[in-house]
């Protein structure tokens, strides 16, 4: 029967990260720097909210878009942390995640032949579903640019068949964030263009040297924003996400929603709730750690005589592989792994403009970043 499969689902592949994640998961005495999630718990009082949930019999369906009360959190903490406002009735949706979001928001705004045009290397959580779409992903190659997507480097790209652009900042997998000068001449140009901005802005929590801004705060009438409780409040299994737009695309974007999962997980909402309220500064506490780390695995890394830029957000680097390492970006991995025992991503995960890079997550210990950098130190010597 599987020549009854849709084509545009059998043409995608599982996701790089986690296909060479689950390659190595079995190895003993295993680092690795491989999956982008806190490693930090879940508050206990994010917790206990639940659990509460769950003592309480909150375990039925909520409103289509969520709870109300969940709705308002998120608009709040939206306003007051970058300055944008939402109407809870009708400019956001609860989602099953921020995976989720981006999902809905795709298959609401694209039609066959339709163009998408992203930074390259980027997250592979955004090609597979255009392509489902029938729709087309145009990669704009950021490398030359220190990895930063500028209008620029996006005008050449735009064509008569362009839907939307994509702008996830801070990005995985480079860390990088789009200064308020380079969103506000990004938002201009598209001012008057029947085009969508899509910015995902999962990691807005963690930036360390400038504050996140939003290119919403620019051009609100045509973006749509995804963000959750994943990275700033260390819930990834709880998986609630969040989506803003004006109402008049929200309304359609609420419809593909409601007949994918007809509503989020009620007692993750109840958590999400308390996360975003009583712990409205909660990720400060993952930040200052990541700041210290970040600047650690920074030097651990100049040393060694590496390629990188200093990321300014997310808890990333995307370190170039060697010039004097005959090895694509996946045999690279694969022989670090099998050598070394330190799992890291292949940056051919992050489409082709990631080959020749790797991922390094340092959203661990400092003790674990230690011992893996000294056997990647180690490692490289060897060539």
């Amino acid at each position: 029967m599987e020549h009854l499969i849709n084509p545009q689902v059998k043409n995608i592949e599982i996701s790089g990260i986690r296909k060479f994640f689950n390659m190595v998961a079995h190895m003993d005495d295993l680092i690795s720097f491989t999956i982008g999630q806190p490693d930090f718990p879940t508050p206990e009082h994010v917790k206990k909210a639940g659990i509460a949930a769950i003592n309480n019999n909150f375990t039925s369906y909520t409103h289509n878009a969520g709870t109300i009360e969940l709705r308002k959190s998120a608009c709040d903490f939206y306003e007051k942390k970058y300055g944008l406002r939402y109407n809870p009735e009708s400019e956001v949706i609860v989602t099953t995640g921020a995976s989720e979001a981006i999902d809905i928001a795709f298959r609401t705004i694209l039609t066959e032949g339709t163009e998408v045009i992203l930074p390259g290397p980027i997250y592979p959580g955004y090609e597979p579903i255009i392509r489902m779409m029938g729709a087309v992903p145009v990669h704009v190659d950021t490398r030359e640019n220190h990895f930063r997507f500028t209008l620029n480097m996006i005008k050449p790209f735009i064509t008569d068949k362009t839907r939307c652009i994509v702008l996830p900042y801070p990005s995985n997998p480079t860390g990088v964030s789009l200064t308020e000068e380079e969103l506000k001449e990004i938002a201009e140009f598209l001012r008057g263009r029947d085009i969508f901005i899509l910015a995902d802005e999962i990691y807005s929590e963690l930036t360390y040297d400038q504050p996140h801004t939003s290119i919403a705060g620019f051009i609100k009438e045509k973006t749509i924003v995804i963000n959750g409780v994943s990275k700033s409040h260390s819930m990834t299994g709880w998986r609630i996400g969040f989506l803003f737009a004006p109402e008049n695309i929200a309304q359609h974007i609420l419809k593909v929603h409601q007949y994918n999962v007809s509503c989020a997980n009620s007692i993750a909402q109840k958590a999400a709730y308390e996360a975003l309220t009583a712990g409205f500064d909660n990720a400060l506490v993952m930040k200052k750690e990541y700041m210290v780390r970040r600047e650690y695995v920074f030097n651990r890394l100049i040393s060694m005589g590496l390629d990188i830029v200093k990321p300014d957000g997310a808890f990333y680097f995307f370190v170039k592989i060697p010039d004097c390492i005959p090895l694509n970006s996946f045999d690279f991995a694969l022989r670090l792994v099998q050598e070394t025992k330190v799992a890291v991503v292949p940056g051919s995960s992050f489409s082709n403009y990631g080959e020749g890079y790797f991922r390094l997550s340092f959203a661990c210990s400092m003790e674990t970043l230690e011992l893996g950098l000294n056997r990647i130190e180690h490692y490289l010597k060897r060539w």
